[in-house]
């Protein structure tokens, strides 16, 4: 069975976690992440609700409603794992402690800018982590669908939205592509099997440059 795109993009931001690394987990699909890091590598995954040491989803039925991620969602916990009070949870992130944050959007600009916040108009719960994340993380990730509910691009030469930070993105991994920030332009990376370089650059509204080698990522061949 093919894999849904949100997983695929977990799988993929997965790959870019390095061995003995304090990760933050954003609200959406990067809570997905911590399913495909696997046992080899020693991972510490942070949530901004206080936790450290978030395993994989619980098998269905194995819930515990006390134990969350930052999204509300059931989690494990690995041996080891922590429980604190939110003033210690943002005073890790803001102390410059987190290797990785991967984060949810609404808008990327080929700049690095993030919006993930807020629509103006439309009820929301509050900026939450976001913006101390986007600041502070040593490395920002970024997942997200390449284009809204709408079919217009997330990907943008200037942010409409909000901001929740500037200049802050390092990797975008949507479920068409990986493109990387680099010298205040966007470069892409790779793209997943089921589209073309074609399609990319017909949904990025950014200037995407296009190197001579571009990755192809295909999961059916593993």
């Amino acid at each position: 069975m093919a894999m849904a795109k949100r997983e695929l993009m977990a799988k993929r931001a997965a790959q870019e976690i390095e061995d003995n690394s304090v990760v933050n987990l954003g609200i959406g699909i990067p809570t997905l992440v911590a399913n495909y890091v696997g046992e080899k590598k020693n991972v510490w995954f942070h949530g901004e609700n206080g936790l450290l040491g978030i395993g994989t989803s619980p098998n269905k039925g194995n819930e515990n409603e006390n134990n969350t991620n930052a999204g509300g969602f059931p989690c494990t916990n690995v041996q080891g794992s922590s429980y604190f009070d939110s003033c210690t949870s943002f005073a890790i992130i803001r102390a410059g402690l987190i290797d990785l944050t991967i984060l949810g959007a609404l808008e990327v600009s080929e700049k690095g800018d993030l919006a993930n916040w807020i629509i103006p108009g439309k009820l929301t719960p509050g900026i939450g982590g976001g913006m101390e994340l986007a600041q502070k993380a040593k490395k920002v990730i970024v997942l997200t669908t390449h284009v809204n509910k709408n079919g217009v691009s997330k990907i943008k030469k200037l942010c409409t939205l909000p901001i929740t930070a500037l200049k802050c993105v390092d990797l975008i991994i949507t479920d068409l592509a990986v493109m990387k920030v680099r010298n205040n332009r966007l470069e892409l990376v790779e793209i997943f099997s089921h589209t073309t370089i074609e399609e990319v650059l017909r949904k990025t509204e950014a200037e995407l440059f296009i190197p001579e080698n571009v990755g192809v990522i295909n999961y059916a061949r593993e």
